[in-house]
C-alpha cells in the first residue's frame, strides 16, 4: 500500500502524526474503446474551440462559466492563495453516537497509520472511541478540496470516512411520497415473516460481483475462441395479488432455509436466481476487555 497523504489528528491539544491509504478499491474489468474493424484504440485529443489547436496538458487550467457563455479562468497560483488549513491536519471538530451518522453522507474510507512519535496517542484515541461508541466528526483537506469526514475504529485501525455536505444530498422528490398508499396489516405481518426468515449474519465473503465473474468468463472463451453461450433470461411471472407474491416468497424461503448465508452463495450471472449481492465493509470496531493487550491475529486465522 501506498501512502496518499501525510499529515496529523489534532485532537484537542494532541497532535497525531499520520499517514492516509485508500482503504477501499473498485474490481471491474476495464475496457479501451477501439475501432471495430482493427482493434486499433481510440485516441482523444485535447482541442480549443476557439483557435482549434491543439492544446499541451500544460496549458490546460480551470475555467469556471458564466451565465452568459464567458469564461473565468483561474489558474494554479489562484488557486493556491485560497486558504485551506486543513491542507495536512484531520482537525477533530467533535464527538457524535455511531448511529446518528446517516450512512448516504459517506464517500470515501481511508486508513489513517501513525508515526511512531504518535503511536500511544493513535491507540490511546483509537481505544476510546471503540469504548464511547461514538465517532469523531472532522475536517480534512484531500486534494484541494476540503470535506466534513468521519473518524472511527475498525479492527484496531482508525478509519477516516469522507462525508458529503449536507447540501450535496438530494431530496427526494417523487410524486408517489404524495399519494395515500394502503398497507393492509396482514401484509404488512407477511412481510416481516419474510424479513425474519430471510435474516442472517452479514458476512460480505458470501457474496460474489456474479457480472464481474460471467465478463472475466466472456474474455476469456473470447481468447480461447470458444463458442459464447448466452444466459436466456428468466420469463417474469405474471399476475396475482401482492399478498399472493408475500406468501409465495416466504413458503420459497422457509423451504431453501433463507438467504444465502454461511456456506451458501448468492446466484451467479446466468442463474436462474435473484440480482446480484454487492458486498460491502461493516464500519464496527472490534471488542476487546478494558485495558487489555490488542494481540495480533495470525494470517488465515479470523479474529474473534
Amino acid at each position: 500500500m501506498r501512502s496518499m497523504w501525510k499529515g496529523a489528528i489534532s485532537f484537542g491539544l494532541v497532535m497525531i502524526p499520520v499517514k492516509l491509504y485508500a482503504a477501499t478499491e473498485q474490481r471491474d474489468v476495464t475496457f479501451r474503446q477501439v475501432h471495430r474493424a482493427d482493434g486499433g484504440r481510440i485516441k482523444f485529443r485535447r482541442i480549443c474551440s476557439v483557435c482549434g489547436e491543439e492544446v499541451p496538458f500544460a496549458d490546460v487550467a480551470k475555467g469556471y462559466e458564466l451565465p452568459d457563455g464567458e469564461m473565468v479562468v483561474l489558474t494554479d497560483d489562484d488557486l493556491a492563495e485560497l486558504p485551506l488549513p486543513t491542507a495536512h491536519s484531520i482537525e477533530v471538530v467533535n464527538f457524535t453516537p455511531a448511529d446518528q451518522l446517516d450512512s448516504i453522507l459517506c464517500a470515501r474510507a481511508y486508513y489513517t497509520e501513525p508515526e511512531p512519535a504518535g503511536l500511544r496517542a493513535y491507540a490511546l484515541l483509537r481505544d476510546a472511541l471503540e469504548r464511547s461508541g461514538r465517532v469523531a466528526i472532522a475536517r480534512v483537506a484531500l486534494r484541494q478540496r476540503e470535506s466534513l469526514a468521519a473518524l472511527r475504529s475498525r479492527e484496531g485501525v482508525m478509519v477516516l470516512e469522507t462525508l458529503l455536505w449536507p447540501d450535496e444530498i438530494r431530496v427526494p422528490d417523487f410524486e408517489f411520497l404524495e399519494q395515500d398508499i394502503e398497507v393492509r396489516s396482514q401484509e404488512l405481518r407477511m412481510a416481516a415473516s419474510l424479513i425474519d426468515s430471510m435474516t442472517v449474519d452479514f458476512d460480505p465473503s458470501q457474496y460474489r460481483d456474479g457480472y464481474r465473474d460471467a465478463l472475466e468468463e466472456l474474455v476469456a472463451a473470447k481468447m480461447q475462441g470458444h463458442e459464447v453461450v448466452r444466459p436466456h433470461p428468466r420469463a417474469e411471472e405474471g399476475g396475482g395479488s401482492l399478498a399472493d407474491a408475500l406468501r409465495a416468497s416466504l413458503a420459497a424461503a422457509k423451504d431453501t432455509g433463507g438467504a444465502a448465508g454461511p456456506g451458501r452463495r448468492g446466484p451467479r450471472a446466468g442463474d436462474a436466481g435473484g440480482p446480484d449481492h454487492a458486498a460491502a465493509a461493516d464500519g464496527g470496531g472490534r471488542k476487546r476487555p478494558a485495558g487489555g493487550t490488542r494481540k495480533r491475529q495470525p494470517r488465515g486465522k479470523a479474529s474473534a
